[in-house]
């Protein structure tokens, strides 16, 4: 079987949770959309089904997901209902909902409900994706209240900034969703996961733990470590084959790297179609059955290739840790232009499992 495997650590999921409810105090919902960040949804709720107040998910699809597996507490859909026939199953799975558009305001006006529903209305308070804008927001609240169809009318926002600490931006935002909420009642949702370490002056009474929760970092300058995070995801693979190379030699598609002394080179069995990103250029880390080395040349759809110059030990079957625990993800995301969300949603082709050091 192919080498590529992915290695989920429940224990330190929990563990992260725990740092996001410490952090922000009151009620904290885990987001699990995107199949968990890649993690696997229903291994992960199921992990946090004794710790986590409630779960945040994309749409309905991943809710329901979730309810087959028997997870039971409060279930978010954050982006809300795409279509009126979606109230029928809120009802019948018990999720509450984002109200973000006028036209979803409209579903519930027009659509009757088998029992009363619980709403999150979205103020777009300068992220402007979505939301209702803050001058209209207690108008449609009345008319959210006005179909006698709620459970509860609750608040939420979500910031576009708040991963860079030093603008203003964050505050801003706070204080356009406090005047648009003023003298309303019912709960309130600011803070993903940037919000919730390094904005304590926007906390309300939920939190939303995204990306921390698999320990990695929001921020382009503080690590996951600083942060008190433990990696959850852990990539890795092996070494197929090896070879000795003189100085003078090209690696690789395009030539990219050559060879300026005599070096060893060890393939990985590890490519962009597994997740890994082809953007990603020599110099990038790489553990190698423990040691630190580094990629050289270009990713290819299956394979890349390692300096081994230094690691004599390193032959075919040794293991390859790709990111995880030694190769945090976001410093493999940086050198690769992008962020550790899209990684750790990309990983596929590789085997997955499930580990809890914690448990049974």
């Amino acid at each position: 079987m192919r080498p590529a495997r992915v290695i989920i650590d429940l224990a330190a999921l929990r563990h992260n949770y725990q740092v996001a409810k410490r952090l922000h105090g009151g009620k904290v919902f885990a987001v699990i959309k995107a199949d968990a960040y890649g993690h696997g949804a229903v291994a992960c709720a199921k992990a946090l089904q004794g710790e986590a107040d409630a779960f945040g998910v994309a749409c309905i699809e991943e809710a329901l997901e979730l309810r087959a597996a028997g997870i039971q507490l409060p279930i978010l859909l954050l982006e809300g209902l795409f279509e009126a026939s979606e109230l029928a199953l809120v009802c019948e799975h018990r999720l509450w909902f984002a109200v973000a558009t006028p036209e979803q305001v409209a579903m519930l006006e027009h659509h009757t409900v088998a029992a009363p529903v619980h709403v999150w209305l979205k103020i777009d308070s300068g992220m402007h994706r979505l939301g209702i804008a803050p001058a209209e927001a207690k108008s449609m609240a009345e008319r959210l209240q006005a179909t006698g169809k709620l459970a509860s009318l609750n608040w939420m926002s979500h910031f576009s900034r708040a991963d860079e600490p030093e603008e203003s931006t964050t505050q801003q935002q706070t204080e356009c969703f406090d005047q648009a909420t003023r003298g309303e009642s019912g709960e309130s949702s600011l803070s993903n996961s940037a919000g919730i370490l390094a904005h304590p002056r926007a906390h309300r009474s939920w939190g939303r733990a995204g990306i921390m929760l698999y320990g990695s970092s929001p921020f382009a300058e503080r690590s996951a470590v600083e942060l008190g995070l433990r990696p959850v995801m852990r990539f890795e693979s092996q070494i197929i084959s090896t070879r000795q190379l003189e100085s003078g030699e090209a690696i690789g598609y395009g030539g990219s790297f050559v060879t300026d002394k005599p070096m060893r080179v060890g393939v990985v069995a590890c490519g962009y179609a597994d997740g890994y990103p082809r953007l990603a250029g020599t110099g990038t880390p790489i553990a190698v059955n423990g040691r630190l080395t580094r990629l050289v040349g270009r990713v290819s759809m299956d394979m890349l290739t390692i300096d081994l110059t230094d690691l004599p030990d390193a032959q075919v079957g040794t293991p390859v840790e790709l990111w995880g625990e030694q190769v945090p993800v976001d410093a493999i995301a940086k050198r690769a232009g992008t962020i550790s969300y899209e990684l750790l949603c990309h990983v596929k082709r590789a085997a997955f499992s499930w580990q809890d050091d914690t448990k049974d």
